[in-house]
């Protein structure tokens, strides 16, 4: 994670830019912009984007582009859904090039990385528990908050570490002995901030969890 403007071939940063700008593109027509308008939900909104931006700037690295650092990006899904999510990790991504953490050429890939792949994850996740689960609270917590979280951030390491091999950064065999298992062990912290936040808003703050529904969830389990 945290790739640098030299790791990947010019041509694959602005190819980066066309995706994400075409993913930003579907979001500002297709994201609940209304929903901003809840003081609560958008309080919500913007306390997430600055706890993204702590969480990214607490990162550790062992060489250029294999940075280490919590996502957070399941949390957002849940609770702001897919568009919202991505705009919030791309406004963070913004916010740590300023802070000097990150590198401005690099911030498209990193946001596809870092946002849109975990996303997806997440996405998939949730619509693969509603529908082959049982409608309760306890899936939801459980399969999505806890469960989406450390499948996103694997699949995160996954894609970042092929992305790597494809342009001759790093050597497959290295990735997997030394890079690969740290995600794994993420995989944990990242699945119990996430289910113990989620958890937290649900009971307390259930309105800015866009996707929790008291009715499927609740009522009459």
């Amino acid at each position: 994670m945290d790739l640098t403007s030299n790791l990947l071939p010019p041509t694959w940063y602005w190819l980066s830019f066309v995706l994400l700008g075409g993913l930003l593109a579907w979001c500002a027509v297709t994201a609940p912009w209304h929903r901003l308008r809840e003081s609560s939900f958008s309080h919500a909104w913007l306390g997430g984007i600055v706890a993204l931006f702590v969480l990214w700037n607490m990162s550790a690295g062992i060489h250029p582009g294999l940075g280490f650092h919590l996502l957070g990006a399941s949390a957002c899904t849940l609770m702001f859904g897919p568009q919202l999510a991505l705009v919030a990790m791309s406004l963070v991504a913004v916010l740590v090039s300023i802070s000097g953490t990150l590198e401005a050429w690099s911030i498209p890939v990193n946001v596809l990385i870092m946002g849109a792949v975990p996303i997806g994850v997440s996405l998939i996740a949730l619509r693969a528990i509603e529908r082959w689960l049982p409608s309760h609270f306890f899936v939801y917590i459980f399969g999505n908050a806890f469960f989406g979280a450390a499948l996103a951030m694997v699949s995160t390491g996954i894609i970042a570490s092929l992305l790597l091999v494809g342009a001759d950064a790093y050597p497959l065999e290295y990735l997997r002995s030394d890079y690969l298992p740290w995600f794994v062990l993420m995989s944990w912290a990242e699945a119990f901030i996430t289910g113990a936040a989620i958890t937290v808003l649900v009971v307390y703050r259930p309105d800015c969890v866009s996707t929790f529904d008291d009715r499927r969830y609740l009522i009459g389990k």
